[in-house]
């Protein structure tokens, strides 16, 4: 299945796309994660492989340099993510569809490279106000990292145009239902 579909869900971090993907995951859908690659060191509970594939920044730099990335960005200083070809050629031939969690800017990058076969996603928070409430929930992140995640979500907003579709996560039920009528309609 080379030529399987690709569902992109790209957001403002803290706008619920891991939530929403995650529900995704658990639908009677032939969907796969694509785990992507990172530079920065694992949250609490992460898993290698699961979560992420942690890399070294060199490592990561590396396989810049030897062309394994689909797609890859700085998303912030010295933090790096992307998404290995090794990731789609494994699913693809298991028969599967791949569903992203990825930034923004990653999302455009895998839509232009397969657009044809890509459904992008944008999921949004009803406002920054609730988006920064939702960030500071978490209890993961600096003040300093909030404050870089809010500025880096005013400007992924203006991209979100750029998307074949639009999610305002207002209410987690109501966008959940939405995500799987439209994913289910791609894929079948």
């Amino acid at each position: 299945m080379k030529d399987g579909k690709l569902i992109v869900i790209s957001a403002p971090s803290g706008s619920g796309k891991s939530t929403l993907v995650n529900f995704m995951l658990e639908q009677k859908l032939p969907l796969a994660f694509s785990i992507s690659a990172t530079s920065r060191t694992p949250r609490p509970k992460e898993q290698e492989g699961i979560d992420y594939h942690f890399l070294t920044p060199q490592a990561f730099k590396r396989k810049i340099e030897e062309e394994a990335f689909v797609e890859y960005e700085e998303v912030y200083p010295k933090k790096f993510y992307g998404t290995l070809h090794s990731e789609l050629e494994s699913k693809w031939s298991k028969g599967q569809h791949i569903i992203f969690d990825v930034d923004v800017a990653g999302g455009l990058n895998i839509k232009s490279q397969y657009p044809d076969q890509t459904l992008s996603i944008f999921i949004q928070a009803p406002n920054l106000k609730i988006l920064e409430q939702r960030l500071r929930s978490r209890g993961t992140e600096s003040e300093v990292l909030i404050q870089e995640r809010l500025s880096k979500a005013k400007d992924e907003m203006k991209s979100a145009s750029q998307f074949d579709i639009v999610i305002v996560n207002d209410d987690l039920e109501t966008s959940k239902k939405e995500l799987f009528q439209k994913v289910k309609s791609f894929v079948e």
